[in-house]
């Protein structure tokens, strides 16, 4: 995400003083203003009226319509946007996206699909991810140069190590959506995302689709407000410098989103023991995940990876925070939403549980 955001900034910083000129230029020697008047009153005008309002009112099934809303959400936070300077307690808060339901993503129950939700989802959550971690992902994508994360593989000593290299990447590692209430044909609603959980390797966030307008920042919810959300989903990112894993709490922490906190945020049995090993990538072998000061945890290449830690902090600590946001109620917040990201995570376990068809099977059938 970040890495496909720096090469449209270096895009944009070439092209942009040849382009508008040049798009200004030639839009004085098309005379578009004659162009504009025979379009709306020459013959066949009604055709054409009809054809641009089918395509306005369903543009965002297009094609290439999806990459333009999730690149165009890169270029507003990373090239266009300053980076924020939330404070910690904003780290859960939701990011809003308005949309509508198009005539192209209604199904024969004439509703929206729900297969449609899923490209909703990655323009919400590309908003939620280049906003919220701007900063992080931007030191992360000049590694080399920030050293924000270092390479335990280049030596053994953390005080030696050089920062890892390759190209920075947000990867979305899984999806689930539950759909509660539909939506019809072009009706308006919002889509609310926020930071749920994280642990050593994966980011979740929580979405959920919302009737436009009926909640407000900063307002409590009217009554009935369940009536008016229509679908929930959470998903989970991981964050990768080349073939490394790099811990979500050294990007958040990056962003100026955590509070300072004993011992940090990032805390693995790896540190604990005094080890830290890098391997290849692969079934059955270790795969290095990255924290912070360089340390690199060794895990199982396996379905079990996906689990989330343990709680690092009991409830009487949580409990005994004060009203002033510190580093126990990021924790209690943390720990509420593991609660769900653990369910969540424990369905990787069913990779393992494919039969084949040694018992044989009940039909081939082509997909159409």
């Amino acid at each position: 995400m970040a890495s496909s955001a720096g090469a449209v900034r270096r895009i944009a910083r070439i092209a942009g003083p040849v382009l508008v000129p040049a798009l200004a230029y030639g839009a004085y020697k098309a005379d578009l203003a004659l162009q504009l008047r025979r379009f709306l009153t020459g013959p066949g005008k009604w055709s054409r009226l009809f054809a641009l309002a089918v395509l306005v009112f369903n543009w965002k099934s297009l094609p290439f319509a999806w990459t333009f809303r999730v690149i165009g959400g890169m270029i507003q936070h990373f090239l266009l946007k300053r980076p924020h300077a939330h404070t910690p307690d904003k780290l859960f808060h939701p990011v809003v996206s308005s949309t509508h339901t198009s005539l192209m993503e209604v199904d024969y129950n004439i509703h929206k699909s729900n297969s449609t939700y899923f490209a909703d989802l990655d323009v919400s959550r590309t908003h939620l991810v280049a906003h919220l971690l701007a900063r992080g992902c931007h030191l992360a994508a000049n590694n080399v140069r920030f050293k924000l994360v270092l390479d335990p593989s280049s030596s053994s000593d953390p005080a030696t190590q050089k920062p890892a290299r390759g190209k920075f990447g947000v990867m979305l590692g899984a999806v689930s959506c539950s759909f509660k209430r539909e939506i019809k044909p072009f009706v308006k609603y919002e889509m609310w995302s926020r930071v749920l959980a994280w642990d050593r390797k994966w980011m979740y966030i929580i979405t959920h689709f919302v009737e436009k307008g009926f909640a407000k920042p900063g307002k409590p919810l009217p009554e009935g407000w369940e009536k008016k959300v229509h679908a929930t989903a959470i998903s989970k990112y991981v964050f990768k410098i080349g073939r490394l894993t790099v811990h979500p709490a050294v990007l958040i922490g990056a962003s100026g989103l955590l509070p300072e906190r004993p011992g940090g945020w990032v805390s693995t049995a790896a540190e604990e023991s005094g080890t830290a090993s890098a391997s290849s990538t692969g079934g059955g072998t270790t795969t290095p995940e990255v924290l912070a000061n360089g340390a690199a945890e060794a895990t199982e290449g396996t379905q079990g990876e996906a689990k989330p830690a343990e709680p690092v902090a009991d409830a009487a600590e949580v409990s005994g925070s004060s009203g002033e946001w510190d580093w126990r109620r990021t924790e209690a917040e943390l720990q509420k939403g593991l609660q769900y990201a653990r369910q969540f995570a424990a369905l990787d376990d069913l990779h393992g549980d494919f039969r084949g068809g040694e018992e044989g099977m009940l039909g081939r059938f082509s997909l159409g």
